[in-house]
């Protein structure tokens, strides 16, 4: 049996982004994330038996609101290569999405988002 945990509108403010004003200024993205589990124990009710939500959103806060990038690329890689690294999580979708770009005719966001697997 396999389990997917998502987790929705992580909001967070940053200074990615290719332009000068980006970096200056900050501005929100949000991130959503999609992780399947390698083990599941649907019988048990314990947290050491799948992977603690806290932890990732810790995870993708760190990352977010750390060294500016300038790629939404490369901020959804690095989320996903950090939490491909904790125990119990086999594969991940990341989206990372800058909601007001400086762009005037984008009105709904720029998103990237991509799919990793662990590495057996």
């Amino acid at each position: 049996m396999s389990a997917m945990i998502a987790i929705r509108e992580i909001v967070c403010y940053g200074y990615h982004g290719v332009l000068p004003e980006e970096q200056a200024l900050g501005q929100e993205f949000r991130v959503n994330l999609e992780l399947r589990l390698d083990r599941f124990a649907p019988e048990r009710d314990l947290l050491s038996e799948t992977v603690d939500y806290r932890e990732v959103v810790a995870i993708v806060l760190q990352i977010m609101e750390g060294r500016p990038r300038l790629l939404l690329e490369t901020l959804a890689d690095g989320i996903a290569s950090a939490l491909l690294r904790l125990p119990g999580i086999g594969s991940v979708k990341v989206s990372v999405c800058k909601p007001h770009p400086p762009i005037p005719a984008v009105k709904g966001g720029v998103a990237v988002e991509l799919s990793r697997t662990k590495e057996v």
